[in-house]
Protein backbone atom coordinates (compact mmCIF):
# COMPACT_ATOMS: atom_id res chain seq x y z
CA UNK A 1 0.00 0.00 0.00
CA UNK A 2 2.89 2.15 0.16
CA UNK A 3 3.32 2.43 -3.14
CA UNK A 4 2.45 5.07 -5.78
CA UNK A 5 -1.56 4.10 -6.49
CA UNK A 6 -3.74 6.83 -8.61
CA UNK A 7 -7.23 5.55 -7.98
CA UNK A 8 -9.94 8.22 -8.91
CA UNK A 9 -7.60 10.93 -9.03
CA UNK A 10 -6.35 10.22 -5.81
CA UNK A 11 -2.72 9.81 -5.08
CA UNK A 12 -2.85 7.04 -2.75
CA UNK A 13 0.96 7.32 -1.69
CA UNK A 14 0.33 11.31 -0.33
CA UNK A 15 -2.40 10.00 2.00
CA UNK A 16 -1.63 10.71 5.66
CA UNK A 17 -0.90 7.65 8.34
CA UNK A 18 -2.53 8.36 11.70
CA UNK A 19 -1.82 6.27 15.22
CA UNK A 20 -4.76 4.77 16.76
CA UNK A 21 -4.08 7.41 19.70
CA UNK A 22 -4.07 10.20 16.83
CA UNK A 23 -7.16 8.91 15.45
CA UNK A 24 -9.03 8.61 18.26
CA UNK A 25 -8.11 12.43 19.15
CA UNK A 26 -9.20 13.15 15.63
CA UNK A 27 -12.51 11.66 15.97
CA UNK A 28 -13.29 13.63 19.15
CA UNK A 29 -12.80 16.66 17.21
CA UNK A 30 -15.18 15.47 14.75
CA UNK A 31 -17.65 14.92 17.00
CA UNK A 32 -17.93 17.92 18.58
CA UNK A 33 -17.92 19.89 14.95
CA UNK A 34 -15.03 20.30 13.21
CA UNK A 35 -15.55 20.31 10.05
CA UNK A 36 -11.48 20.43 8.96
CA UNK A 37 -11.04 18.01 11.42
CA UNK A 38 -14.04 15.50 10.04
CA UNK A 39 -12.14 16.41 5.99
CA UNK A 40 -8.56 15.32 7.62
CA UNK A 41 -10.50 11.81 8.56
CA UNK A 42 -11.79 11.33 5.72
CA UNK A 43 -8.84 12.08 3.76
CA UNK A 44 -6.84 9.74 6.42
CA UNK A 45 -9.03 6.75 6.22
CA UNK A 46 -9.24 6.66 2.92
CA UNK A 47 -6.66 3.72 2.75
CA UNK A 48 -9.69 1.95 4.30
CA UNK A 49 -11.18 1.87 1.39
CA UNK A 50 -8.79 1.15 -1.04
CA UNK A 51 -8.62 -1.85 1.07
CA UNK A 52 -12.13 -3.24 0.40
CA UNK A 53 -11.60 -2.23 -3.44
CA UNK A 54 -8.47 -4.32 -3.68
CA UNK A 55 -10.44 -7.12 -1.98
CA UNK A 56 -12.74 -6.90 -4.74
CA UNK A 57 -10.27 -7.28 -7.55
CA UNK A 58 -11.36 -4.40 -9.12
CA UNK A 59 -9.51 -2.84 -12.31
CA UNK A 60 -10.17 0.62 -14.05
CA UNK A 61 -12.99 2.51 -14.28
CA UNK A 62 -14.53 0.09 -12.02
CA UNK A 63 -11.96 0.21 -9.37
CA UNK A 64 -12.41 4.41 -9.40
CA UNK A 65 -16.35 3.64 -9.80
CA UNK A 66 -15.80 1.20 -6.51
CA UNK A 67 -13.96 3.90 -4.83
CA UNK A 68 -16.16 6.73 -4.95
CA UNK A 69 -18.93 4.12 -3.87
CA UNK A 70 -16.77 3.06 -0.73
CA UNK A 71 -16.15 6.46 -0.14
CA UNK A 72 -19.72 7.33 0.47
CA UNK A 73 -19.51 4.06 2.82
CA UNK A 74 -16.85 5.66 5.01
CA UNK A 75 -18.74 8.85 5.38
CA UNK A 76 -21.69 7.07 6.49
CA UNK A 77 -19.29 5.32 8.55
CA UNK A 78 -17.81 8.28 10.00
CA UNK A 79 -21.19 10.28 10.97
CA UNK A 80 -22.82 7.21 12.73
CA UNK A 81 -19.73 5.93 14.37
CA UNK A 82 -19.96 6.34 18.37
CA UNK A 83 -16.91 6.84 19.86
CA UNK A 84 -17.72 6.48 23.45
CA UNK A 85 -17.60 2.44 22.60
CA UNK A 86 -14.39 0.61 22.97
CA UNK A 87 -14.52 -0.34 19.32
CA UNK A 88 -11.38 1.09 16.69
CA UNK A 89 -13.12 2.98 14.01
CA UNK A 90 -11.66 0.57 11.13
CA UNK A 91 -14.09 -2.55 12.82
CA UNK A 92 -16.92 -0.45 12.34
CA UNK A 93 -16.35 1.30 9.09
CA UNK A 94 -15.26 -1.78 7.00
CA UNK A 95 -18.65 -3.18 6.69
CA UNK A 96 -20.05 -0.29 5.70
CA UNK A 97 -17.82 0.39 3.04
CA UNK A 98 -18.14 -3.08 1.69
CA UNK A 99 -21.85 -2.82 1.98
CA UNK A 100 -21.91 0.23 -0.03
CA UNK A 101 -19.87 -1.44 -2.58
CA UNK A 102 -21.77 -4.64 -2.73
CA UNK A 103 -24.89 -2.64 -3.09
CA UNK A 104 -23.56 -0.86 -6.15
CA UNK A 105 -22.18 -4.15 -7.49
CA UNK A 106 -25.47 -5.82 -7.18
CA UNK A 107 -27.65 -2.87 -8.97
CA UNK A 108 -24.82 -2.79 -11.63
CA UNK A 109 -24.08 -5.86 -12.36
CA UNK A 110 -23.21 -7.21 -15.77
CA UNK A 111 -25.35 -10.53 -14.94
CA UNK A 112 -28.72 -8.63 -15.00
CA UNK A 113 -31.22 -9.47 -12.56
CA UNK A 114 -34.64 -9.19 -13.47
CA UNK A 115 -36.54 -6.13 -11.40
CA UNK A 116 -39.05 -8.37 -10.09
CA UNK A 117 -36.34 -11.53 -8.56
CA UNK A 118 -34.32 -8.97 -6.95
CA UNK A 119 -37.78 -7.58 -5.31
CA UNK A 120 -38.23 -10.80 -3.90
CA UNK A 121 -34.73 -11.29 -2.54
CA UNK A 122 -35.29 -7.50 -0.72
CA UNK A 123 -38.13 -9.21 0.50
CA UNK A 124 -37.13 -12.09 1.70
CA UNK A 125 -33.79 -10.47 3.18
CA UNK A 126 -35.95 -8.42 5.19
CA UNK A 127 -37.97 -10.96 6.10
CA UNK A 128 -35.10 -12.73 7.38
CA UNK A 129 -34.28 -9.60 9.81
CA UNK A 130 -37.74 -9.20 10.75
CA UNK A 131 -37.47 -12.69 11.91
CA UNK A 132 -33.82 -12.79 13.29
CA UNK A 133 -35.20 -10.28 15.73
CA UNK A 134 -37.78 -12.74 17.18
CA UNK A 135 -36.09 -15.85 17.55
CA UNK A 136 -32.52 -17.11 18.06
CA UNK A 137 -32.42 -19.50 15.71
CA UNK A 138 -31.90 -18.95 11.97
CA UNK A 139 -34.81 -18.34 10.12
CA UNK A 140 -35.55 -20.89 8.02
CA UNK A 141 -36.24 -20.68 3.67
CA UNK A 142 -39.70 -22.33 4.97
CA UNK A 143 -40.15 -19.40 7.25
CA UNK A 144 -39.01 -16.69 4.56
CA UNK A 145 -41.08 -18.16 1.91
CA UNK A 146 -44.41 -18.04 4.41
CA UNK A 147 -43.76 -14.38 5.77
CA UNK A 148 -43.55 -12.73 2.20
CA UNK A 149 -45.71 -15.61 0.63
CA UNK A 150 -43.56 -16.34 -2.17
CA UNK A 151 -42.69 -20.25 -3.35
CA UNK A 152 -39.36 -21.89 -1.13
CA UNK A 153 -38.09 -22.43 -4.88
CA UNK A 154 -38.09 -18.71 -5.94
CA UNK A 155 -36.92 -17.38 -2.80
CA UNK A 156 -33.78 -19.36 -2.92
CA UNK A 157 -33.32 -18.77 -7.10
CA UNK A 158 -33.74 -14.93 -5.90
CA UNK A 159 -31.05 -14.73 -3.59
CA UNK A 160 -28.99 -16.68 -5.13
CA UNK A 161 -29.43 -14.17 -7.58
CA UNK A 162 -27.34 -11.49 -6.25
CA UNK A 163 -25.68 -13.43 -3.68
CA UNK A 164 -21.80 -13.36 -4.21
CA UNK A 165 -19.85 -16.33 -2.34
CA UNK A 166 -16.98 -15.48 -0.16
CA UNK A 167 -14.84 -17.86 2.28
CA UNK A 168 -15.51 -16.18 5.46
CA UNK A 169 -11.52 -16.58 6.49
CA UNK A 170 -11.30 -13.83 3.37
CA UNK A 171 -8.93 -11.00 4.80
CA UNK A 172 -11.09 -7.72 4.12
CA UNK A 173 -8.93 -4.95 5.75
CA UNK A 174 -5.36 -4.81 7.76
CA UNK A 175 -3.71 -1.97 9.23
CA UNK A 176 0.42 -4.15 9.23
CA UNK A 177 -0.66 -5.04 12.72
CA UNK A 178 -4.43 -6.11 12.89
CA UNK A 179 -6.31 -8.26 10.09
CA UNK A 180 -9.71 -8.46 10.18
CA UNK A 181 -11.49 -11.16 8.58
CA UNK A 182 -14.98 -11.37 7.46
CA UNK A 183 -16.23 -13.80 9.80
CA UNK A 184 -14.78 -11.22 12.65
CA UNK A 185 -17.93 -9.16 11.36
CA UNK A 186 -20.67 -11.63 11.96
CA UNK A 187 -22.42 -12.22 15.18
CA UNK A 188 -22.54 -15.77 16.64
CA UNK A 189 -26.46 -15.78 17.90
CA UNK A 190 -26.14 -19.27 19.29
CA UNK A 191 -23.19 -20.11 21.37
CA UNK A 192 -23.09 -17.23 23.72
CA UNK A 193 -21.92 -17.47 27.08
CA UNK A 194 -25.73 -18.05 28.00
CA UNK A 195 -26.66 -20.83 25.85
CA UNK A 196 -23.04 -22.21 26.58
CA UNK A 197 -23.86 -22.45 30.84
CA UNK A 198 -27.43 -23.75 29.85
CA UNK A 199 -25.58 -26.54 27.75
CA UNK A 200 -23.46 -27.76 30.77
CA UNK A 201 -26.10 -27.34 33.36
CA UNK A 202 -28.13 -29.86 31.11
CA UNK A 203 -25.37 -32.17 30.99
CA UNK A 204 -24.47 -32.11 34.70
CA UNK A 205 -28.53 -32.91 35.11
CA UNK A 206 -28.34 -36.00 32.90
CA UNK A 207 -25.34 -37.14 34.65
CA UNK A 208 -28.27 -37.29 37.82
CA UNK A 209 -30.06 -40.22 35.99
CA UNK A 210 -30.29 -43.98 35.97
CA UNK A 211 -28.83 -45.82 32.71
CA UNK A 212 -32.08 -46.58 32.03
CA UNK A 213 -33.04 -43.15 31.80
CA UNK A 214 -30.16 -41.90 30.11
CA UNK A 215 -30.37 -44.72 27.13
CA UNK A 216 -34.13 -43.97 26.62
CA UNK A 217 -33.57 -39.77 26.39
CA UNK A 218 -30.91 -40.74 24.14
CA UNK A 219 -32.88 -42.79 21.73
CA UNK A 220 -35.86 -40.70 21.76
CA UNK A 221 -34.08 -37.38 21.48
CA UNK A 222 -30.83 -37.89 20.02
CA UNK A 223 -31.21 -40.94 17.76
CA UNK A 224 -35.27 -39.95 16.92
CA UNK A 225 -36.91 -43.41 17.94
CA UNK A 226 -40.56 -43.64 18.90
CA UNK A 227 -41.29 -44.86 22.39
CA UNK A 228 -42.58 -47.87 20.71
CA UNK A 229 -39.27 -48.40 19.18
CA UNK A 230 -37.32 -48.42 21.96
CA UNK A 231 -39.52 -50.15 24.14
CA UNK A 232 -39.27 -53.18 21.60
CA UNK A 233 -34.80 -52.27 21.67
CA UNK A 234 -35.21 -52.00 25.39
CA UNK A 235 -37.61 -55.16 26.51
CA UNK A 236 -40.07 -52.93 28.64
CA UNK A 237 -43.28 -51.94 27.88
CA UNK A 238 -44.42 -48.71 25.83
CA UNK A 239 -45.94 -47.64 29.16
CA UNK A 240 -43.07 -47.87 31.07
CA UNK A 241 -40.92 -46.39 28.65
CA UNK A 242 -43.29 -43.15 29.09
CA UNK A 243 -43.01 -43.59 32.49
CA UNK A 244 -39.42 -43.15 32.32
CA UNK A 245 -38.95 -40.75 29.75
CA UNK A 246 -41.13 -38.40 31.96
CA UNK A 247 -39.48 -38.95 34.97
CA UNK A 248 -36.24 -38.20 33.44
CA UNK A 249 -37.31 -35.28 31.96
CA UNK A 250 -38.61 -33.73 34.88
CA UNK A 251 -35.37 -34.75 37.08
CA UNK A 252 -33.71 -32.04 34.54
CA UNK A 253 -36.06 -29.59 35.07
CA UNK A 254 -35.94 -29.43 38.78
CA UNK A 255 -32.00 -29.52 38.13
CA UNK A 256 -31.89 -26.66 36.40
CA UNK A 257 -34.61 -24.54 38.43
Amino acid sequence: MSSKVIIAGVDTSKLPKLKSADMVELMKKVKSGDSQARDYFVVANLRLVLSVVHRFGAKGDRADDMFQVGCVGLMKAIDNFDDTLNVKFSTYAVPMIIGEIKRFLRDNNSVRVSRSLRDVAYKALQAKEELSKKQVEEPSLDQIASLIEVPVKTVTFALDAISETVSLSEPIYTDGSDTIHLLDQIADTKNTDEVLHENISIKDAIKTLSGREKSILMMRYYIGKTQVEVSEEIGISQAQVSRLEKNALKSIKEFLS
